[in-house]
Parts: structure tokens; C-alpha cells; sequence
């Protein structure tokens, strides 16, 4: 995994992080980088949700989330993130 993945994997997140903010009532006081961390670990959540729907391809033992399994993985991670706080 290079630096350039790297980037482009918190851009990601960042991205996600803030649509699932947008749509999650309430006020986080969450920075660009736990936006972008909330992204990215709604984008592992969502990809768990979809190996649960469907298995992986053959041969993988991931399942890639696209955008709006990962938003709605995010918006899961930020319900359980507000609940515990």
C-alpha cells in the first residue's frame, strides 16, 4: 500500500464521514480527520454488511463497499459513537 493510496483512502473517508454527518441528526465536534477516520471505518463496517448479503468473489475473502453501503456503515458507526458518549 503506497502514500498515494493512503491519501486517496482518507479523501474517501472524508468524503463519507461527512455525508453520514450531514444525515445523522445532531452536532459532532469531530475534525477533518476523525470525519475522514469515520469514513473509513464506515467503509469496513459496510463492507461487512455486504459480505453478509452477499458473499465475496472467489478466491477474496473482502467485500469492497461502495458509496452508499459505506455511508450507511458510517452513519451506523456515528449512532453507536453518539449512544456511548
Amino acid at each position: 500500500m503506497g502514500f498515494g493510496h493512503i491519501i486517496w483512502t482518507l479523501i474517501v473517508g472524508l468524503v463519507v464521514g461527512a455525508l453520514a454527518r450531514l444525515m445523522v441528526p445532531g452536532q459532532e465536534h469531530l475534525g477533518l480527520f476523525m470525519t475522514s477516520l469515520l469514513g473509513v471505518v464506515g467503509s469496513l463496517v459496510g463492507g461487512f454488511i455486504g459480505s453478509m448479503i452477499s458473499p465475496p468473489a472467489e478466491g477474496s475473502s473482502f467485500h469492497p463497499a461502495g458509496l452508499v453501503l459505506s455511508v450507511i456503515g458510517a452513519i451506523i458507526v456515528l449512532v453507536l459513537w453518539q449512544h456511548l458518549t
